[in-house]
């Protein structure tokens, strides 16, 4: 079964590297980096290079698609060769997913219109400028239609791990969380918005700033 996840200048690493990590440890999934071009790409603040194995043409029809987010995806909403192999794409997927601003592409590509779908805390609104309604949820299915989005960063090992159920079933699932050991037990709870305080707010919108 074949997994695409699509590569891009400034992508966010974990948006990809989460679930790759989730669905490699399945025999049956072959998982691969695509892009524009065969090679390496680097990550939104350059430190990380990782190498794109296929184009979006030589892989016209996967069975799974995760579009991780990132700076990079915004020039991708009006990247017709991007949009057009999602929607053509989509209709022979099991499942075609998004991690972070992912579903802003997705959205681009019309696959979002009319459902609830979920992005990075920042860029929420964005989404009902695509046709979608926003929510804060982690992870949003809408099985019927074969999407499922997911919220920031991290929320992708969760949809990952949801999407080894959905093509399996639980014990897989669960096996491949316990391979990756995942099991969090942060030291502070300040991972969504109504959690942080003005101070913790302010210091993202510092760090963002220096980082653009």
């Amino acid at each position: 079964m074949q997994v695409a996840i699509p590569l891009f200048p400034r992508f966010t690493a974990l948006d990809g590297i989460g679930p790759y990590e989730v669905l490699q440890r399945i025999p049956e999934l072959d998982v691969t980096f695509i892009g524009h071009e065969r090679g390496e790409v680097r990550s939104e603040n350059g430190f990380l290079g990782i190498t794109r194995d296929a184009t979006f043409e030589e892989m016209p029809h996967p069975d799974v698609i995760v579009f991780p987010g990132g700076v990079g995806t915004r020039p991708l909403m009006t990247d017709e060769r991007v949009l057009e192999w999602v929607r053509t794409a989509h209709p022979t997927t099991r499942y075609t997913t998004s991690v972070c601003t992912g579903s802003l592409v997705l959205g681009a590509a019309g696959l979002l219109q009319g459902l609830t779908a979920t992005t990075h805390w920042s860029v929420l609104d964005t989404l009902a400028d695509l046709g979608a309604t926003p929510t804060g949820q982690r992870v949003v299915e809408h099985l019927p239609a074969r999407i499922i989005t997911a919220a920031g960063v991290s929320s992708g090992i969760d949809m990952a791990l949801r999407l080894v159920e959905l093509l399996f079933d639980d014990t897989a699932a669960k096996a491949s969380q316990l391979m990756i050991e995942y099991d969090p037990q942060p030291p502070f709870d300040c991972g969504a918005m109504p959690k942080a305080d003005e101070t913790v707010i302010g210091r993202v919108i510092e760090y963002a700033q220096l980082r653009q």
